[in-house]
């Protein structure tokens, strides 16, 4: 598998920014180290163009014949190699080089077959979804099953305006697709891969644990009641160390708190966090909404249950850049094989300045899905969180957005990085 090409750029108006892409895109594809005949086109754009994003699909669309098939949503912010694009008017796309029968786009009028089917068997998916859907977070887990491997990622489309996602299958010629333009709103959507097409896909945390795990011992609907068979609101004050007899200062600090849950079974297959002081990729940040004193409960964005383990937590900078540099380094040495030829060698440690993607790297591509809370305003520069990435990882074609809730596994996060690469194989 050859590189990806791929292409970003911002300009007011986005028939610009998409020349700009295509000139990338096509310089790219005529270099030997990366895909010439690509089929498959990923697509981000900023919610400034939102409204017209028919008019950027039909467009693409048209300059590149060559790509039947097209996925993707709009963020608050996207993201591409070592660079992010917050609150400004960009797109960004990537076209992936895998055979036709090793992957699928599926959408609301073009489901995603079950795990039994035996046309096409997914093994994972990339999945964009509308947060304003009923129950989303059941969905995201009925698709997981749809999967051989119970794992997807990607994550909600975040827009000041219209949450649009782009699913489109051989240019409408797939059962289901009909005439639909490939621009929906609502639902979930995305591509489905199958066992061959070969990826790796980490979670990256940006909370910090400040207490140590509780059992949930009591809880009724949103409200946990008890923790480790103890009132739950005098286990947080006491974790936090706060009182409510000064109220002002016990508030404060319960603002800047959330709890991390995993579930019973994710905990009876590992009764620890993963790394000291962080917290492993089964828990799932969320948030306090609020104080039950008259059960002594606290209301959280989810409906725990019995047996499951919590942890009061809270944003942290230094956590989350260390996170993300562990799952980078994870990837890379999984994947840079043991002895490596002079030639390669000196690719791979190849100053930042003179650095490009490479296929020694073995990864012809990457997707990373954050959390729009996070990127350069958390990181502390403008694309710095992408900066990151690319240090630790090296120079890799990636695209992805700042999402409203982030995919992986099964599950719904928030506060993370879902970083996935296509993996060369090389």
């Amino acid at each position: 598998m050859k590189l990806f090409p791929y292409g970003h750029a911002t300009h007011p108006q986005w028939r610009m920014a998409a020349g700009l892409v295509l000139a990338q895109l096509r310089a790219h594809m005529a270099l030997p180290a990366y895909a010439s005949a690509p089929t498959l086109g990923l697509l981000y754009i900023t919610d400034h163009y939102a409204a017209q994003a028919q008019e950027i699909l039909d467009f693409l669309g048209g300059e590149l014949p060559e790509i039947t098939d097209w996925a993707g949503t709009v963020g608050i912010g996207i993201a591409s190699n070592n660079v992010e694009y917050f609150d400004e008017p960009a797109l960004a796309v990537m076209l992936c080089g895998l055979p036709s029968d090793q992957y699928r786009v599926f959408s609301g009028v073009s489901p995603l077959p079950p795990a039994s089917a035996t046309h096409f068997k997914a093994h994972t998916a990339l999945v964009h979804a509308d947060a304003s859907t009923p129950d989303v977070a059941e969905l995201i887990d009925e698709m997981a099953q749809r999967t051989g491997s119970g794992y997807v990622f990607g994550g909600l489309a975040s827009s000041r305006s219209n949450a649009v996602q782009f699913a489109l299958s051989g240019n409408g010629n797939v059962k289901g697709q009909g005439a639909a333009g490939g621009v929906f709103s609502g639902g979930l959507s995305g591509v489905a891969f199958a066992q061959g097409a070969a990826l790796m896909s980490r979670v990256t945390q940006g909370c910090q644990p400040i207490s140590g795990e509780h059992d949930i011992t009591a809880c009724d609907a949103n409200v946990v009641t008890a923790l480790d068979g103890e009132s739950a609101l005098d286990v947080m004050l006491a974790d936090l160390g706060v009182s409510l007899d000064k109220p002002r200062d016990a508030l404060e600090k319960v603002r800047t708190t959330l709890v991390g849950l995993r579930s019973a079974d994710d905990a009876q297959q590992d009764g620890r966090m993963q790394r000291p002081g962080q917290f492993g990729a089964d828990v799932v940040v969320r948030h306090i909404i609020g104080l039950d004193p008259a059960r002594s409960g606290i209301a959280i964005a989810d409906v725990p249950m019995l047996g499951m383990k919590l942890a009061f937590c809270e944003r942290n900078v230094a956590a989350a850049r260390a996170d993300l540099v562990r799952v980078c380094a994870e990837i890379r040495e999984e994947l840079e094989p043991e002895e490596v030829s002079l030639d390669v060698a000196n690719a791979l440690s190849g100053l930042h300045a003179d650095a490009a993607p490479h296929p020694a790297r073995r990864i012809a591509g990457a997707i990373y899905v954050s959390c729009s809370g996070r990127g350069g305003p958390h990181f502390g520069a403008p694309s710095a969180e992408l900066q990151i990435v690319r240090r630790a990882l090296g120079d890799v074609p990636l695209v992805g957005f700042f999402a409203g809730g982030e995919i992986a596994r099964h599950q719904l996060y928030g506060y993370t990085g879902v970083l996935t690469v296509f993996t060369t194989g090389a």
